[in-house]
């Protein structure tokens, strides 16, 4: 069950520091002031990579699972 736990927060934290990294890279050509408009970049971009990246885990490959932090989801027992 801790396993569990910890794989979910893996694949959580894995797109938010993707979205983190895009936003900084797109700083590089754009001048960003705002601390809410690069918050808001940083969670659009963490939502618009995981999806992606777990609909290609869904329907190409599992192997797409690590770009989200980890080859496979976790899986939780019913209750």
């Amino acid at each position: 069950m801790l396993y569990n736990y910890l794989l979910s927060l893996a694949r959580t934290a894995a797109p938010v520091g993707a979205g983190w990294l895009i936003t900084q890279a797109l700083r590089v050509g754009v001048d960003i002031d705002s601390a809410p408009v690069e918050s808001a970049l940083t969670a659009a971009f963490s939502t618009v990579y995981y999806a992606l990246f777990r609909f290609a885990e869904l329907h190409l490959s599992q192997r797409f699972g690590w770009l989200l932090g980890w080859a496979r989801p976790p899986k939780y027992e019913a209750a």
